[in-house]
């Protein structure tokens, strides 16, 4: 009884060190998973000692593990699946090999292992990446159905099912001889679980889901949920496969199910409960002292695997036809080893392929790339976007698709750009096409290029944020812009940048939460839609006219949400943070900044004052006093002591600040902006030239996406988008001349 007792604190000493490690973690702006690697160091065998036997707690961790795999089964359908199926089977083995292949070489070259398969084996440790911590760093982040997530997971699923072959080649590694039958009786088994999973998948679990669902029994439904998962997993593990691959076929067994989302509802607060068990217990296994005896060995050992599997990694997500910023996402995301190489290092000691030395500072450089891993991939758009823009590595990228990039011509014009050829593109696309609009698609899958190329539509292969992409889709010269990407991140640069190539620019944006819609509203979208909100809003329409309401009422009421940001049908709404505000805003360039004394902004609005079209920032928050607005209104008004949240470019910030000493010229009056077409008589005059034959005033002018003063006296080029100022009549007649054509 008293060692019951003893599990019981225990247990309960590292699920308190969990939460409060998590809650610093998050105050810090770091992953919360962080927090609970850090939270296990602290509490187990060699730290404060309170967690002694960390047995038990590894057998709950595995469950950690398995619900973990179980919930991405469920979201990650096999139609999604197939949209990375090759780089999954190819990608991922090619990944494997040459891992293992450089990892054997250059452990024998360094004399870290006397004999081939002692390399062979150090090779297979290094080649196999962390499905939990990735995962739980990309469900943190929301980006689980990104391009670039599914990507990762496709490879890091592979490598769980390699990681039972491996377990089940591990004996006639010393002893090779039997290496064909290992090799053999290893598929087998592996064909004979997915044949069988098939069969109970398609016609054994669905009904039983049924019947147990028709018992309307909460706790019967998630009893057979976790059987399912777990029954699955441990039939894996009995067939020397891993846990991770039987959890994940198991919740594929639901996915097409009507009860996957009840399933997942249900299994998801065990799985996060769990998952900070095995992630404490990461931590417990991590010796300070052997840490810092072998510290220079293990930052060098960190330094070579990270950046050796990141070079391996890159090429190879190029080479199927990916985006350059998703490879490098997918290079940051992968460059670690597994904790499941642990398993595999532990048992290939016990077959003395790996000495006690070699096993600590194993689990030492494990334990930093893993660490490592949630801050590489928070900061690999940051890093792909800035050496997308060095010189030659640009000229690389687009020599590297030049082939495949652009099936659009050069000459397109009055065309409708939509970004994203998912779901919800393909059908807006769809629409378009049969009203005869010309359409221009952006999109970053292979998959998706395909099947454009085949019907014929334009399209643009690469990151629709992209700077260099943006210019080739003459957002300037387009009607519209529909942004359909299920990355809420980029959904968020595309909308400033494309504002920076086009500022008038009709967009429509697909909100992925709630809370997006105000910020989306706030960076200068026309209309933002939240798929949900949209489908309750036409089907209490439809009721309401069966109902025998007016139809011009029930227009004018879905009308009046609509415009309101679907405030009044929000039930979920929360004050908004500081903390929120500097998540959303984290890949753009912010700055706070004072109104000072005698500033031309004293007691404007925001409306009259104009900023984002005078300068291109946007103003995300007003402290006034004690009070913080955010995503202030038009109607605000500004007063001299103010401190602003403004998001721009650093050229447009510098803009604003010119407007905010007085500098720059404000009006709150007639403000336009244009684009000059090729045959428009305003082409290679100045601003100033302007002004003196027109009495018009061009405040600011915007070429490629950059913003120039007028004071520099440049001559205007085709396709410069100026922004007008002055007599509403004499205005636009001069932009009747920027578009003749």
């Amino acid at each position: 009884m008293a060692s019951e007792h003893n599990f019981i604190l225990e247990l309960t000493t590292v699920l308190g060190a969990s939460a409060f490690g998590g809650y610093v973690a998050n105050r810090l702006r770091q992953p919360v998973l962080l927090g609970y690697l850090a939270s296990g160091l602290v509490v187990g065998p060699f730290g404060l000692q309170l967690v002694r036997d960390t047995v038990q707690i590894n057998a709950l961790a595995e469950m950690g593990v398995a619900f973990l795999l179980f919930a991405l089964g469920v979201e990650f359908s096999l139609a999604e699946l197939k949209r990375v199926r090759e780089i999954a089977l190819k990608g991922s083995l090619l990944q494997i090999g040459l891992t293992i292949t450089l990892g054997a070489l250059i452990s024998i070259g360094f004399g870290w292992a006397g004999q081939i398969t002692q390399g062979v084996f150090l090779g297979e440790i290094l080649s196999l990446s962390s499905t939990a911590v990735v995962l739980k760093t990309l469900t943190e982040r929301g980006e689980t159905n990104t391009l670039h997530g599914q990507v990762m997971l496709a490879i890091l699923i592979v490598q769980d099912l390699v990681l039972g072959l491996m377990l089940a080649l591990l004996p006639a590694l010393d002893a090779p001889e039997n290496l064909v039958s290992a090799l053999l009786a290893a598929v087998l088994k592996a064909v004979l679980f997915f044949t069988a999973a098939f069969v109970v998948g398609r016609w054994l679990v669905p009904p039983v889901i049924r019947y147990v669902a028709a018992t309307e029994s909460s706790e019967l439904f998630l009893l057979t949920a976790i059987a399912l998962c777990l029954g699955v997993a441990l039939t894996t593990a009995a067939l020397g496969l891993s846990i991770e691959m039987g959890a994940f076929v198991a919740g594929l067994m639901l996915a097409e199910l009507d009860y996957a989302d009840r399933a997942l509802s249900k299994v998801l607060p065990l799985r996060d409960t769990f998952a900070s068990l095995f992630f404490a217990s990461i931590g417990m296994l991590v010796d300070p002292v052997v840490l810092w005896d072998n510290l220079g060995s293990i930052l060098a050992l960190v330094l070579l695997v990270m950046v050796g599997k990141a070079a391996i990694v890159l090429p190879i997500v190029l080479q199927f036809r990916y985006s350059f910023k998703t490879a490098v996402i997918a290079a940051f995301g992968l460059n670690q080893i597994g904790e499941f190489s642990f398993v595999l290092a532990l048992e290939g000691k016990e077959f003395g392929l790996l000495n006690a030395e070699q096993y600590l500072l194993l689990l030492g450089t494990t334990a930093i790339t893993l660490v490592l891993t949630p801050i590489g991939m928070r900061w690999s758009p940051t890093i792909a976007d800035r050496l997308a823009k060095i010189p030659l590595f640009s000229q690389l990228l687009q020599r590297f698709g030049s082939d495949r990039q652009f099936f659009s011509p050069e000459t397109i014009r009055d065309h409708v750009v939509v970004a994203g050829y998912g779901r919800v593109g393909q059908v807006l696309v769809k629409i378009l096409r049969e009203r005869g609009y010309q359409v221009l698609v952006i999109e970053n899958s292979e998959a998706a290029i395909v099947k454009l190329r085949s019907n014929q539509i334009p399209y643009i292969f690469g990151d629709a944020e992209s700077g260099f992409i943006l210019e080739k889709a003459h957002l300037e010269k387009a009607k519209a812009l529909a942004i359909a990407l299920p990355d809420p991140t980029s959904t968020r640069l595309l909308l400033k940048r494309a504002l920076e190539f086009a500022p008038e620019l009709d967009i429509v944006v697909r909100s992925h939460s709630n809370p997006e819609i105000d910020l989306l509203a706030q960076l200068g979208a026309r209309e933002v839609v939240q798929p949900e909100f949209e489908a309750a809003l036409e089907m209490g329409g439809h009721m309401l006219t069966t109902l025998g309401e007016n139809m011009s009422s029930i227009q004018l009421s879905i009308r009046k949400i609509r415009t309101d940001r679907y405030q009044s049908i929000r039930s979920d709404a929360r004050p908004i943070s500081e903390r929120d505000i500097d998540t959303a805003t984290e890949q753009l360039h912010s700055e706070w900044v004072t109104i000072p004394e005698a500033s031309p902004l004293h007691w404007m609005t925001l409306a009259a004052a104009d900023l984002r079209n005078l300068t291109g920032v946007t103003v995300m928050a007003i402290e006034q006093g004690n009070d913080t607005l955010f995503y202030p209104k038009g109607q605000t008004t500004l007063r001299t002591g103010d401190r602003l949240l403004v998001v721009g470019k650093p050229e447009e910030v510098l803009a604003f600040y010119e407007v905010l000493e007085g500098r720059r010229s404000i009006d709150g009056g007639y403000n336009h902006w244009v684009t000059l077409t090729d045959t428009s008589p305003l082409v290679g005059m100045t601003p100033n030239g302007i002004y003196n034959d027109y009495q018009t005033q061009v405040k600011a002018v915007r070429r490629h996406g950059k913003l120039y003063s007028v004071d520099d006296d440049i001559e205007l080029e085709s396709g410069d988008c100026c922004l007008l100022s002055g007599d509403p009549e004499r205005a636009e007649y001069v932009a009747e001349l920027a578009m003749r054509g």
